[in-house]
Formats: C-alpha cells, structure tokens, sequence
C-alpha cells in the first residue's frame, strides 16, 4: 500500500469540510441546531464521513479528487464502527490543540490519532 501524500491529505480535509459546512448549514436552516441532543454538524459529519467510507471505497468526495482513500491498516475496507471512531478522533485530535493532526507529520505511516484510534490508514487510490 502507498501511502498518500500529507498535502493529498489536507487538500482533502479542506474539500470535504467546506462541503459539509454547506450541507450542515442547509440541515440547521431546515431542522434546527441540535438532533435529540446532539449538533448537527457532528451527526453530518458523521453519516457523510460513514457513507463514503464504507461505502465509497473509502472515498469522500475530497478523497477522490485527490486520489486517496481510507482503509484499514490490513488493506479491508472500514466498517460504520470504523468510521464512527475514525470521525470522533477528528474531534479528539483538536480538543487536543491539534497535535493529533500533527502527530501525521512525524509518524512512519503519517497516521493521525484518528487513524490510530480506528486502525486506518490512508493510501494513493
């Protein structure tokens, strides 16, 4: 498996953060700011990031455009479980003042708390 680049990655994040900051904001306007309790952004995230994932070939939109996708560290493809744990590390690694998004840059296989935390990789399509 080669690994994507970190700027793949990046370029990646920022694509689908803009698309879900839409379709977050379009379901807020629609529904209001919280579902049973919970922000709407997280649960957007959460079933964007899920569906492609682990239906996708690991590819949101973001990803695809730049040729990477997320499997896990054994090649599989992810679970919903999976992606849910991945998607929350996103959350852990900037309560944690980001380092979990730099830990990618030292790390042999540039994998991010997230990806640790859910056994994920990310790989050149």
């Amino acid at each position: 498996m080669n690994q994507a680049s970190l700027a793949s990655r990046l370029v990646a994040l920022i694509i689908d953060s803009l698309v879900l900051v839409v379709v977050g904001g379009i379901v807020s306007a629609l529904i209001g700011e919280e579902i049973l309790g919970i922000g709407v952004g997280f649960i957007v995230g959460v079933l964007y990031n899920g569906y492609f994932w682990t239906q996708n070939n690991g590819q949101t939109p973001g990803k695809s455009l730049m040729g990477v996708r997320v499997v896990k560290t054994n090649g599989q493809g992810l679970t919903w479980l999976d992606a849910i744990i991945r998607y929350v590390g996103y959350y852990i690694n900037t309560f944690l003042l980001f380092i979990g998004w730099l830990w990618a840059i030292i790390d042999s296989k540039n994998q991010g708390f997230h990806d640790k935390l859910a056994g994920t990789v990310v790989v050149k399509a």
